[in-house]
């Protein structure tokens, strides 16, 4: 998986200004330096109330549904064991918040039996405020491996020269150390078990993200109006997470460019001031009980070029196009065919050549702000009701501007539904 704007943004200076809190959290305001009160905010932004009434966390209920229909895929698939180490996946299933160190975490789930830990022992009561007192946890001291506990736990499973479905984000090291400890078993990509299950999203899952996206929403409505001359995108920047903040979204971030750089999709770290007639791009997001949004508006300060009015009408139909191609059934990769075939029929590209689209048309969403499935030329599985992506064809003109209209949809058994209204033309972002 390439950079994604997040990383992008958070490791631009100053472009940041919300912190980011572990998924699981409850989703509430964070606390910005020398802003909680609002008093350096702009009126709208400080006017912002919390949006979270009638939020449902993800039940403990729905967890074990996730935890069944994972062993569901592992016998269909011949699966005798998941291994997974603190990331999303981790708290997807288990509800699971712990940071990545050198000192191995595990987490060990069999297609038959019960789930069990693998923990460094100074740490073993704090893992068990979060896993249940009365869990499989077994402890290693700082002179011992955590892979022989792995080995045994595999054996008390009957699975010691099984197939263990290895979590597409567990890091080479402890890999390693496992399959040393374990000769006997072999070891199989577990991403049709993760992400067969984390693809499909449930209804609350779906209220979570949609709520997530009322925010965003929220805090561009707030924000665009703080525009004005010789602002930086980064008072930009600040405007929108602090706005997003107020309202109750967690880990914001906010890309914003100004003129010809918004001809690069994930940003510059190049300084810019607003200008007149310049182009501006807000590609920002949230979350709201760990479900991410993900929506970006490109409008202009002042009265647009006409070029810029062009090649923005011209994005607009291609994100229909995409829209309209996102049908139950289809292949994935026909959204993105679609998206371009608007583009280059008007003489950009083809392919990923500039000017023109320079990506996918669109990336899954979910838990992760970029997660399978994409829209991606070569993708050919079949899109499902539950599936949601997003739907975002920029054109770049290097040199000159980029536009891009980013809106997320989930699918339906009758079709494509979005989670926010689309922008009605460039002087109107927001409808």
């Amino acid at each position: 998986m390439t950079t994604s704007r997040r990383t992008f943004v958070a490791r631009s200076a100053g472009i940041l200004g919300a912190a980011a809190l572990a998924p699981g959290a409850g989703a509430v305001a964070q606390p910005l330096p020398d802003e909680q009160d609002g008093c350096d905010l702009p009126p709208s932004v400080a006017a912002l109330r919390p949006m979270l009434d009638g939020v449902a966390p993800i039940t403990d209920a729905e967890r074990r549904a996730r935890i069944e229909q994972a062993r569901r895929l592992m016998m269909e698939l011949g699966i005798d064991a998941l291994l997974f180490e603190p990331g999303t996946s981790f708290s997807y299933y288990l509800d699971v918040a712990w940071g990545l160190s050198e000192r191995p975490f595990l987490a060990v789930l069999p297609a038959r039996g019960d789930l069990a830990y693998v923990c460094p022992g100074f740490e073993e009561q704090r893992a068990r405020e979060l896993v249940g007192a009365s869990s499989d946890v077994r402890v290693w001291q700082e002179d011992e491996s955590p892979y022989e506990l792995f080995t045994q736990i595999l054996g008390d499973r009957g699975a010691r020269a099984g197939r263990i479905g290895v979590e597409e984000r567990l890091r080479f090291f402890i890999f390693d150390g496992v399959r040393q400890a374990a000769p006997g078993a072999t070891f199989v990509n577990a991403a049709p078990v993760t992400t067969g299950c984390r693809m499909i999203k449930s209804s609350a899952e779906l209220a979570l993200m949609q709520r997530s996206n009322d925010i965003a929403i929220a805090a561009l409505r707030a924000a665009i109006p703080t525009l004005h001359e010789g602002m930086t995108q980064a008072d930009l920047s600040r405007h929108i997470t602090a706005a997003i903040a107020r309202l109750g979204g967690r880990n914001a971030f906010a890309l914003t460019m100004f003129g010809a750089a918004t001809a690069f999709p994930h940003g510059t770290v190049q300084p810019q001031r607003l200008r007149e007639g310049d182009v501006v791009l807000m590609d920002i997001g949230c979350s709201v009980e760990g479900y991410q949004s993900d929506v970006t508006r490109t409008t202009a300060f002042g009265r647009a070029s006409a070029r810029a009015t062009e090649v923005w009408n011209l994005e607009r139909r291609a994100q229909d196009a995409a829209f309209a191609a996102a049908q139950p059934g289809a292949p994935c990769e026909s959204v993105d065919a679609a998206a371009r075939k608007v583009i280059t029929d008007a003489g950009y590209g083809p392919g990923y050549r500039l000017p023109g689209l320079p990506h996918r048309t669109g990336h899954g969403i979910g838990m992760d702000g970029h997660e399978a499935p994409n829209f991606v030329r070569g993708n050919a599985l079949p899109i499902r009701p539950g599936m949601c992506f997003s739907d975002e064809p920029t054109i770049v003109r290097f040199g000159e501007f980029g536009i891009r209209l980013e809106d997320c949809l989930y699918i339906t058994e009758s079709g494509p539904r979005f989670f926010t209204t689309q922008s009605e033309a460039i002087d109107r972002p927001l409808s």
